[in-house]
């Protein structure tokens, strides 16, 4: 079994903001695979789907943002997965313009409470991960004010190609490995925003 996990905070208030873009990639990946995310456990909803071979659990953590390690350390050891093979983190990258995305196979949270919050719970920063950026096109604006805002009809355009981007990399984790995605989705990113 493999977790994808999203992360953002619940309620309808957080639904469509920046900090959320992780649990609309869940969402996404969701709605390709014809199942709905509603089951809880683990304190995450929750659904079963299979992409190609891979069985996957599709998972948004209901802990809020800064407590995600919590749910996702439930879910590791309830499904005996291994965080470096078996799991997948989604979230928002305020250093990432709006659109691209980062796959990236460990690493520190570079500063992301929910990412910090799941290397803690497990110990490792062997955590393969996608970075979906959500940078203001006005750097000065990028605040707590601003991931905690509803998207701009302007922006969702670049939310929507960003979504499918991730989703089509988590398809490429899943089938060819993490370093194949990274040489196929950070070099796209690289050659679109130049």
């Amino acid at each position: 079994m493999k977790l994808i996990v999203g992360l953002g905070n619940p309620g309808i208030e957080y639904q469509f903001t920046p900090h959320n873009i992780g649990f609309l990639l869940v969402d996404r990946i969701a709605e390709q695979c014809g199942v709905t995310v509603d089951n809880r456990h683990c304190k995450a909803l929750t659904a079963r789907a299979r992409i190609g071979k891979e069985e996957i659990l599709l998972a948004k953590p209901e802990t809020y943002m800064n407590l995600s390690g919590m749910s996702v350390l439930e879910l590791v050891r309830k499904y005996e997965a291994e965080p470096q093979e078996d799991l997948i983190v989604a979230y928002d990258e305020l250093d990432l313009p709006l659109g691209m995305i980062r796959v990236r196979a460990r690493g520190s949270s570079a500063g992301h409470n929910g990412m910090q919050s799941i290397i803690n719970a497990l110990q490792t920063e062997e955590v393969p991960r996608i970075r979906l950026g959500v940078a203001p096109e006005d750097p000065r604006k990028a605040g707590a004010k601003y991931i905690l805002a509803p998207f701009r009809k302007s922006q969702l355009v670049k939310v929507d190609e960003a979504l499918d981007l991730a989703a089509q990399a988590v398809s490429v984790i899943l089938s060819d490995g993490i370093a194949k995605a990274m040489n196929s989705f950070n070099r796209k990113n690289t050659e679109s925003s130049t």
